[in-house]
């Protein structure tokens, strides 16, 4: 790189070295510095320095610079420093370790960039050889107080400062060092290199060390108006003493008086309900009867500046743009027409009464399918402020209503904390994950929520630490969770839950082209037409390396290869990279998803059930077998749960009861014992819906007729036969379908749950809606003959 010149002065017999910036210290000639450096600067100008004979640079100190983050430019250098030689070396983990020993001042007159490292043109500063009488008084005076100060100040040897400056001969050395030993300021330190002459830095010297001595004296003055034995409450009232002190005679007493007349202008210039209002001037009044030392003084200025933060009466307009709102959710989302429906349907409501009070949203779906960013989505057409607080693992309820002011860190909670950040009193606050509270013997959250969510309660809503009745009501909340189970009842009949299903795989094939791809290539920092991956290949992403109902596995597969596209660029590749099925293995790898398929290999005692989970709809197989010579034994395997244990006994119960009218050997149930099992045993499952295909597998079993294994089935059974409804369809339905199956089993009461599927899906698969078992295993077992109950 050219040098730059920065800085030029004309002058005559003038020296040029390497530029040493110096961080926080500066070097005097006559002293040494210890320096550990790592900024790449300082190292290539040390190594220039050790490229000439002499092994001299300049040591310039920088000014204004942070040690963090270290950056500067030459206008951050100091133009008086010291010429100074490398005298010991150390290299250590990318990192010199150096000495430099001061030999000279010099002034800078032209310093040269050269990109990597400073250069400095410089000449020699000296003071003049005289005696002035002026200069030999205040050395004399200020080695007095340096003698006086011993018994306050004693150097890292353990010896007296006065003694090792006394050794010293050089009056302008021995203030270098004072300088050093009383660790003066650093811009004091510079003042003093600096000094034009013997006069001037006498003086400054004088001046310094005067201010030192009366800090001393007044250490000694406090501590000696108090006893040496000191308690807890003694020691506390001692450092209050010392600070108020300190305080005194810095001028800081002024400054904590201005902050109470900040504090109070800025309460006096908002408005306070009538209540609040009273309180505010209460507190005010007693905040300025205490002392900024005092223990509650802390407590209550704390209180009002929280009162002060808080968007009592400030709102921000609603944008009612019925269309623009709709713009807002299609862009940012693919489908969910239902939902947008209702979002759009509560946006006119509150055009035309805006005085109506917002509905409790609960978002409950699978992870992935877009809750979270919905609730943004709505934000951003209401142009209201957004503000998410998760709720997962919360068990303590001051947690949201905050702690009391009496104890110890008391802090608001985080509703009253999520106001304060949104700085509007009508936010748009996501409650995410409420699903995932937990409760303990620190209270339950769930239950101060319902406060928070009920319209009837919330216009005054009671933070602890607040201690204020604050208005929530003109808050817009949205609730998300992954399952309504977990949810208390009381707090979940206060919320309007909307339930966003999995996506089918031609919906994740959109959404991953329209939003999922073209972000993760802005991203990367890729161009349009780098990557480009078309359908069938989006399809084997989301067939061969995601099981999931919503699409964040898909987002992280489709970031993935665009890095690897990224890799190819940055290393001078330009060809596009049109990312075949074929070409999958060397981004991805090997596949990693093996979804269930119908079964090549099968035989009577089995039945393809459909289950729900947290990730969408699954497909599950019911096996059953008889154990011979242990009539008695029934062993049900799979990590079934309470629910599902209790749905396998009411299906065998209603099995053994009708083995008249299926025409089974009797024998099959009275002589032989019974092991249920349902694969991936690792999972757990639970819940009453795999009660109809357990029915099937059994009747197959002691039929000796095997079932169906082109059709699935769900359903909660009863003793008496009837089929009840189960929740979930569209998933379960979507989880057949991309398996391949075709025909399925629903209980007739869940004829409703078909128009949520879209219509491709539905014009590809084949509903049976039963009433009671008889009707699914005729369809599921279509080889068995079922007696008529009159015959029986």
């Amino acid at each position: 790189m050219a040098a730059t010149q920065v800085h030029d002065q004309p002058s005559s017999s003038a020296m040029q070295f390497p530029v040493m910036p110096v961080v926080d210290s500066v070097l005097f000639p006559g002293t040494f510095l210890p320096l550990s450096i790592d900024d790449e600067r300082m190292i290539a100008a040390a190594e220039q320095a050790l490229e000439r004979p002499d092994r001299n640079l300049i040591a310039l100190t920088l000014q204004n610079v942070n040690r963090s983050g270290l950056s500067f430019g030459g206008h951050d250098l100091a133009r008086i420093g010291t010429q100074a030689v490398i005298s010991r070396l150390q290299r250590e983990h990318g990192r010199m370790n150096i000495i430099l020993n001061g030999i000279q001042r010099v002034g800078v007159e032209k310093l040269i960039d050269h990109g990597h490292y400073f250069e400095a043109r410089v000449k020699a500063l000296d003071f003049q050889r005289d005696d002035d009488p002026e200069v030999t008084a205040l050395m004399r005076e200020t080695m007095k107080l340096i003698e006086q100060m011993n018994l306050y100040v004693v150097s890292e040897t353990g010896q007296p400062i006065a003694e090792l400056v006394h050794r010293i001969s050089s009056p302008v050395t021995q203030i270098y060092l004072i300088a050093i030993l009383l660790n003066l300021e650093m811009d004091k330190q510079q003042a003093l290199l600096e000094a034009s002459s013997k006069r001037e830095l006498c003086r400054l010297a004088h001046a310094y060390v005067s201010y030192e001595f009366k800090v001393q004296k007044l250490r000694e003055k406090i501590a000696g108006e108090v006893s040496v034995e000191l308690g807890k409450e003694e020691k506390e009232y001692l450092l209050r003493r010392q600070l108020s002190e300190i305080r005194k005679e810095l001028g800081d007493e002024a400054t904590a008086r201005e902050e109470l007349r900040d504090l109070t202008e800025r309460l006096e210039a908002k408005s306070f309900p009538p209540d609040v209002q009273v309180e505010v001037d209460k507190q005010v009044k007693r905040l300025s009867r205490l002392t900024d030392n005092a223990s509650e003084y802390q407590i209550v200025r704390s209180h009002l500046e929280l009162i002060a933060d808080l968007p009592w009466t400030e709102s921000t307009p609603d944008n009612f743009d019925l269309q623009r709102a709709q713009k807002i959710l299609d862009d940012d989302h693919f489908g969910l027409k239902d939902i947008k429906e209702r979002i759009l349907e509560q946006l006119a409501v509150l055009k035309l009464n805006p005085k109506a009070r917002a509905p409790i949203l609960c978002f409950v779906g699978p992870p992935g399918v877009g809750k979270t960013s919905l609730g943004v989505s709505i934000a951003r057409a209401l142009e209201r402020k957004f503000e998410r607080m998760s709720l997962g693992g919360m068990h303590d309820e001051a947690e949201l209503r905050g702690h009391r002011r009496t104890y110890i860190g008391a802090m608001p909670g985080r509703i009253i904390e999520a106001i304060r950040r949104a700085g509007t009193n009508n936010p748009l606050l996501m409650l995410d994950e409420v699903d995932k509270m937990r409760t303990d013997f620190s209270g339950d959250p769930a239950a101060a929520l319902m406060e928070v969510l009920d319209p009837a309660q919330n216009h005054a809503f009671h933070d602890n630490y607040l201690d204020l009745p604050f208005d929530l009501s003109r808050v817009f909340f949205i609730a998300t969770a992954n399952s309504t189970d977990p949810i208390p009842k009381p707090l979940l009949d206060r919320m309007e839950v909307l339930r966003l299903s999995g996506y089918t795989l031609e919906e994740k094939i959109q959404i991953a082209q329209r939003y999922l791809l073209p972000r993760r290539i802005r991203d990367t920092g890729l161009q349009d037409g780098q990557l480009l991956v078309p359908d069938e290949s989006m399809r084997s992403i989301i067939h061969d390396y995601t099981r999931e109902a919503g699409v964040r596995e898909l987002e992280r597969r489709l970031a993935q290869i665009a890095r690897k596209v990224a890799v190819r660029v940055a290393q001078g590749e330009t060809e596009p990279v049109a990312l075949e099925p074929s070409l999958l293995y060397p981004y991805l790898g090997p596949r990693l998803i093996f979804l269930e398929h119908i079964r090549e290999k099968w035989s009577y005692g089995v039945a393809t059930g459909l289950a729900w989970t947290e990730a969408g709809g699954d497909l599950i197989y019911i096996e059953a077998c008889r154990l011979p010579q242990k009539k008695d034994d029934l062993r049900m395997t799979g990590h079934l749960g309470e629910v599902m244990r209790e749905s396998v006994h009411t299906a065998i119960s209603y099995i053994w009861s009708r083995a008249d009218e299926l025409e089974s050997d009797p024998a099959r149930h009275t002589q032989a014992g019974l092991h249920i099992h349902i694969p991936a045993g690792a999972t757990p499952k639970d819940g009453p819906s795999a009660g109809l295909a357990v029915a099937v597998a059994l009747a197959s079993l002691y039929t000796e007729r095997p079932a169906r294994k082109d059709i699935a089935m769900t359903g909660e059974i009863t003793l008496s036969g009837l089929v009840l409804p189960v929740g979930g369809i569209k998933d379960k339905i979507l989880a057949a379908h991309r398996a391949g199956i075709r025909e399925v089993i629903l209980p007739k009461a869940n004829e409703r749950d078909l128009d949520e599927l879209p219509a491709s899906t539905r014009a590809e698969i084949r509903c049976h809606l039963v009433e009671d078992v008889n009707e699914a295993l005729r369809e599921a077992i279509p080889s068995l003959l079922l007696r008529p109950a009159t015959e029986r």
